[in-house]
């Protein structure tokens, strides 16, 4: 049988590298110096401020151009985009903490009792976060934010609604040329300017966490990063989260709604920065797990690379999703057991209506109120959509029988189904079926069964 290859990405990458090389060949575009010092400065010399807060993410950041220079085998597009990245990172970061000296106030908002998605990539977090976004009794973070989660200094002219906030605008341009880059964007993970979307790019802002791992080959930051505490990532992002309810002016009494798979592995962290956090675990056949994270860092890191071996994103992708369920599984019994619960993929599926009813029982909330909103949100997300999202292992040099025996205590555990390829996707029009009845909760505490 012909195993099918990764795909490949499009033309108009090697295009804009065509474009860029000529304009830094006739000094019309910058070169892209990666070194610490000058990215920082530049960043300074933009913005006229000098204060980066907390020195800690210097650590992570120069190991992560250490190893972009070393491992990651850029291109000329590659390059240009790392440069336009850590620039926007570092006047955003400068700019936050001209924030909080300019209104004090900020950083005395609370985080109360967030709600908080802990899953491996592609197990469902992303469909549980925007379901339960659609309740306006909670707040959340919107694409936007995520990838300008810093307001602009003149944003008080927002507020008094003499200007409009100019950010949403900047993600609609950044997707435009993400799809260009990449049409499978929409697939892979469906947004919107407007979409609720997850904190990942908080803990960028500290140079820190996955997104760099699945946009570039950087093993040996990505296992750094797994050795050291990311408190200090976490206390940044927090602030940001500060920064942004204040921004959005809503009551800071309303929870927020917290997702990315960076909590796998970071789960003393989060929980040291947010101690009465209610976690909700989401739990997938790992084989779609491997798989679909493999795909996803594999569909970023041709992009930026013209050297990148498909079983090569593949073997770093199994590895990092054991070390997510093995951390979870090490950290989990630091949650006190009324403040957790299990969600499977497949019960999302089969039932939605049923599995919510039980995860707002476990947040003592009524339903009923968010329902209307939960259904928009499901059509909303039908036109999202564009095409299915299509993998295999064996694009990425994995057999299912190897995957199966790295994860066997961990299906064990939660009595995770397999799935087949006919069931990879996640079917709005079948999740909108007529809600069977909830079914009652384990005695063990909060195991949907």
């Amino acid at each position: 049988m012909r195993i099918a290859a990764a795909p490949r990405r499009t033309p108009f990458i090697d295009a804009l590298q065509t474009v860029i090389g000529f304009g830094q060949r006739v000094g019309l575009v910058a070169p892209s110096i990666l070194e610490k010092d000058a990215l920082m400065g530049a960043a300074s010399a933009e913005t006229g401020l000098t204060d980066f807060g907390d020195p800690w993410f210097e650590a992570p950041f120069s190991v992560l151009l250490d190893s972009i220079r070393e491992e990651a085998r850029l291109n000329v597009a590659g390059e240009f985009a790392a440069r336009l990245q850590f620039g926007k990172v570092l006047r955003d970061r400068l700019i936050s903490i001209d924030w909080f000296k300019r209104h004090p106030e900020i950083l005395e908002r609370r985080i109360l009792r967030p709600v908080v998605i802990v899953g491996p990539m592609r197990s469902g977090t992303t469909r549980l976060h925007r379901l339960l976004a659609s309740d306006r009794r909670f707040s959340h973070m919107r694409s936007f934010e995520t990838i300008s989660p810093v307001p602009r200094p003149d944003f008080e002219e927002v507020l008094a609604g003499r200007k409009e906030d100019f950010r949403p605008k900047l993600a609609q341009r950044v997707m435009r040329v993400a799809r260009l880059a990449n049409p499978r964007t929409l697939s892979i993970h469906p947004t919107g300017p407007m979409e609720p979307e997850e904190e990942l790019g908080l803990l960028v802002a500290s140079m820190y966490g996955m997104k760099h791992e699945a946009q570039w080959r950087v093993p040996t930051y990505g296992r750094w990063c797994e050795r050291i505490d990311a408190t200090p990532a976490y206390r940044h992002l927090a602030d940001l989260l500060r920064l942004i309810g204040w921004s959005q002016q809503v009551s800071e009494l309303r929870p927020w709604i917290l997702k990315t798979p960076q909590h796998m592995l970071d789960l003393p962290a989060l929980l040291n920065v947010f101690p009465d956090a209610r976690i909700i675990f989401t739990h997938r056949d790992p084989q779609r797990i491997v798989g679909s994270a493999a795909s996803l860092a594999w569909n970023q890191t041709a992009i930026y690379s013209d050297e990148v071996a498909p079983h090569e994103v593949g073997r770093e992708w199994m590895r990092k999703s054991v070390l997510q369920v093995d951390r979870m599984l090490a950290a989990r019994s630091l949650v006190p057991a009324d403040r957790r619960i299990d969600v499977r993929y497949d019960e999302m599926d089969t039932d939605w209506r049923g599995t919510m009813e039980q995860i707002y029982a476990f947040l003592d909330l009524d339903i009923a109120p968010a329902l209307p909103a939960m259904e928009t949100y499901l059509d909303r997300a039908r036109g999202l959509k564009r095409r299915p999202h299509k993998y295999s292992l064996e694009q990425f040099g994995l057999a299912e029988a190897e995957v199966r025996d790295k994860f066997t205590s961990y299906v064990a555990r939660f009595d995770i189904p397999h799935e087949d390829q006919q069931s990879v996707q996640f079917s709005v029009s079948r999740a909108r079926r007529p809600a069977q009845s909830a079914r009652a909760a384990s005695a063990t505490g909060g195991k949907l069964r």
